[in-house]
């Protein structure tokens, strides 16, 4: 087995497709398939379930991803020794809730692509349950998260500038001359709600009034749900600064309600050279 056929490997379940893999790795999907089956002839294992537009690690996958990533990233570190900085390469991977505090994660990934051009950034968007499981198990360096940090298995930064919560309305609507809506206004709309927001966000916002809401549709991405609101068929409760529609106005929930946006990473895990870069960047300008 040769460290190449690691780096193949990492990469393909990194996508979770070979024809992904293959052009970032400048191979032939072919080739990498070859590769692929090769490794697990080698192995004796099933690796990848195959579907018809993507592959996921099997069990035996997941085990043998972390002990490649383990065995990569050592000789990684151990070649960086012997590097000047702008020999760093590579991929990192984030996760990502919608939020507009992505722009601090941006000006962090400006930087970093001004001193290291050879490093690319991979962003993730997901319901909390995916993100969380590909961070846990290697396949994300980091997460942009609303939700409450697990401190025991996550090191993390609070992004500046908290986001404020309110609603999303079609402008020639009567109730955009409101400059806010209050929690028993909104008690009084066919609302269209996150799904991940239900989890966490709105039960800490709302307490007992959500289940006085009437809640006529949900939504996993604010797109769609905007596009709802502009045919009319209700009121997104969302972040600010996500939705750029001419039909469509924001306005913030009085008293007002925020959230923080937090960047973590996995506790006690040894990080890929491009990614420890990006991570020290951030902590210089946010932490």
């Amino acid at each position: 087995m040769e460290l190449r056929t690691l780096k193949y490997f990492i990469a393909v379940a990194r996508e979770e497709s070979i024809t992904r893999a293959a052009t970032k790795l400048f191979l032939t999907q072919p080739a990498l398939s070859r590769q692929i089956k090769s490794l697990e002839e080698e192995l004796g294992q099933k690796l990848f379930e195959r579907g018809k537009y993507s592959v996921t690690l099997t069990g035996d996958g997941l085990k043998f991803f972390r002990d490649a990533e383990e065995i990569l990233l050592r000789f990684q570190e151990f070649e960086t020794k012997f590097k000047t900085r702008n020999r760093i390469r590579g991929d990192i991977y984030i996760g990502c809730a919608e939020s507009d505090a992505m722009k601090f994660v941006a000006r962090a990934v400006k930087n970093v692509q001004e001193n290291y051009p050879d490093v690319c950034f991979n962003l993730y968007s997901g319901n909390v349950e995916d993100i969380e499981f590909r961070l846990d198990k290697g396949l994300l360096d980091f997460y942009v998260t609303l939700q409450t940090v697990d401190v025991l298995k996550y090191d993390s930064l609070t992004l500046p500038a908290p986001d404020v919560w309110g609603v999303i309305l079609r402008r020639d609507d009567p109730l955009a001359e409101k400059n806010f809506f209050t929690v028993e206004d909104l008690q009084q709309l066919p609302l269209i709600l996150s799904r991940e927001a239900l989890r966490e966000e709105y039960p800490k916002l709302f307490g007992t009034a959500l289940e006085k809401f009437r809640v006529v549709a949900t939504y996993n991405l604010l797109y769609n749900a905007a596009i709802l609101a502009r045919e009319g068929a209700g009121y997104p409760v969302s972040l600010d600064k996500l939705i750029n529609d001419a039909e469509l106005c924001f306005r913030p929930i009085a008293p007002e309600f925020t959230s923080e946006l937090k960047f973590i990473w996995r506790k006690n895990f040894l990080l890929t050279p491009q990614a420890q870069v990006f991570l020290d960047e951030m902590k210089r300008l946010y932490e």
